[in-house]
């Protein structure tokens, strides 16, 4: 692949983080981050992320070792904090060597994160806010991931433009990859020249040539506009859920139903609130591989950020990525001619 030494030379610091040719990570989705496409975007040199979603110690198991017969380069493995064998899947991502583990869907504390140093792993996390981010930093997170709203699947409450300024701008000089809403070039070289190290991509691999979601999951997302990537309401603020941004379709009505029946269980103490989110993280885990896996677009979970409004083809991660760098490369060198002619030209660039 051709070389772009501008926006190489900025992805360094996130390439020493992840191993990778680039700093660019697969967002993890469930049923669709599996060991073909985790594979194929390691090997193309971004850094692929294994979605363990609701698997348990051995299924995760055998993903890691299937993805690892695939690629020799370096992935990481997405672990949701709610899954009650968090510490199982842990030990099994040191046991198989995995490189570096995503802690998603909770804030780790020290003793977690330490479990995975353990190892010999890198670990990161998700930070919704500056004081959560400090604080993950002093318990020892290698690296942080700023997520917006705009995102596809679990979702915080604040947009990745928010999120930016809240706290990658006032966290200069720390290891922060940036997501949601991200797919030109020239917004990647931005967030580069602001600080961050790296980003995550998701919707559009979702969509790529490699990925094994069902032609109709695609042909869904292609053709979706960025306004129909809602997230649901959370019925009760006793009983708070984790928002999944998805099309809207008629499996957005049958979560709220399932939600409306969890809350009646959790008041006549039926289920515990753990419990309760738990099966609700089993229902989209269900309703996202019938729609994944059997294309069932109409009930089935069609998870996926607003990006979609510009995703519009399915393309292979090769070209994803060369379009990518070229844009990046593009705006990194017309940058520097415009800065060139303004000191040349006499040009006031403060004021």
């Amino acid at each position: 692949m051709k070389n772009y030494p501008k926006i190489q030379k900025l992805m360094e610091l996130g390439n020493g983080i992840l191993g990778s040719r680039y700093a660019i990570l697969g967002g993890a989705m469930t049923w669709i981050s599996e060991s073909n496409l985790v594979s194929a975007m390691s090997n193309a040199g971004m850094f692929g992320i294994l979605a363990s979603g609701a698997m348990n110690a051995d299924a995760l198991k055998s993903e890691i070792a299937l993805t690892q017969e695939k690629t020799k380069n370096n992935f990481g493995v997405n672990i949701i904090m709610l899954n009650p064998q968090l510490q199982n899947l842990i030990d099994v991502c040191g046991e198989r060597k995995t490189s570096h583990v995503i802690l998603a869907g909770g804030i780790p504390d020290k003793a977690t994160i330490d479990r995975i140093h353990s190892y010999g792993m890198q670990a990161l996390s998700f930070a919704p806010t500056l004081s959560v981010a400090k604080r993950l930093f002093k318990q020892g997170i290698d690296a942080l991931i700023l997520e917006g709203n705009e995102a596809g699947g679990h979702v915080g409450p604040l947009s990745t433009m928010i999120l930016i300024q809240d706290i990658l701008l006032n966290m200069k000089g720390y290891p922060i990859f940036i997501a949601g809403g991200i797919l030109r070039g020239e917004v990647i070289a931005a967030l580069h020249q602001f600080g961050a190290v790296g980003c995550q991509l998701g919707t559009v691999f979702a969509c790529c040539r490699e990925s094994i979601a069902h032609k109709d999951f695609k042909r869904a997302l292609l053709s979706a506009n960025g306004r129909a990537a809602t997230v649901p309401v959370q019925l009760d603020k006793r009983f708070p859920v984790a928002p999944v941004r998805a099309i809207e379709n008629k499996g957005t009505e049958e979560f709220i139903a399932r939600q409306r029946e969890i809350l009646a269980k959790f008041d006549n103490d039926d289920v515990s609130m753990d419990d309760g989110r738990l099966s609700l993280e089993h229902f989209w885990a269900g309703s996202l591989r019938r729609a994944v896996l059997e294309g069932d677009v109409d009930r089935g979970s069609l998870m996926s950020g607003q990006i979609v409004e510009i995703v519009r083809e399915e393309r292979s991660i090769s070209e994803i990525i060369a379009t990518i760098l070229q844009e990046a490369e593009a705006f990194l060198e017309n940058s520097s001619q415009e800065d060139s002619d303004c000191w040349e030209n006499g040009v006031d660039v403060v004021n």
